[in-house]
């Protein structure tokens, strides 16, 4: 199966959740925030601390908070797809691995945990090898 390479054309939305999403991460993009909020601040004593002057911050936050959370989740959502992907390619590739493992995440929430609690005893049960190893090797020192 071939690789799609990054030359492949993504969707305007895509394009722009991505934008944003890496603009509104940057320091300058934070200290511009605060900025405002300082104008904001200092312009209160002008407007008499009016309800009119608070309502502006109020609702300029709330649309860009709504509007950020379906813009952040959007660019989360191919991350962690492209994470599985990725997962995916390293479990088929590698020749001890289980491929059972592969698409874990369409799996219901009981079947994780049971899946879990087999690797956490596999896990115990390592940590426990190493334990009894060390405790063999100060005792034959």
């Amino acid at each position: 199966m071939k690789a799609r390479t990054s030359s492949h054309r993504t969707s305007w939305f895509t394009r722009f959740a991505q934008r944003c999403a890496h603009w509104s991460g940057q320091p300058v993009t934070f200290v511009a925030a605060v900025g405002l909020l300082v104008v904001w601040g200092i312009s209160g004593p002008i407007f008499g601390f009016s309800d009119t002057w608070q309502l502006i911050i109020n609702t300029s936050t709330t649309i860009v908070t709504f509007l950020m959370v379906f813009l952040i989740q959007n660019t989360q959502n191919r991350d962690t797809e492209a994470l599985q992907i990725k997962l995916d390619e390293l479990i088929r590739a590698t020749r001890a691995a289980n491929n059972s493992m592969l698409d874990l995440e369409k799996l219901e929430e009981a079947d994780l945990d049971r899946i879990r609690a087999d690797y956490e005893q596999l896990a115990e049960k390592a940590r426990s090898e190493i334990t009894n190893r060390k405790s063999r090797r100060r005792k034959s020192d």
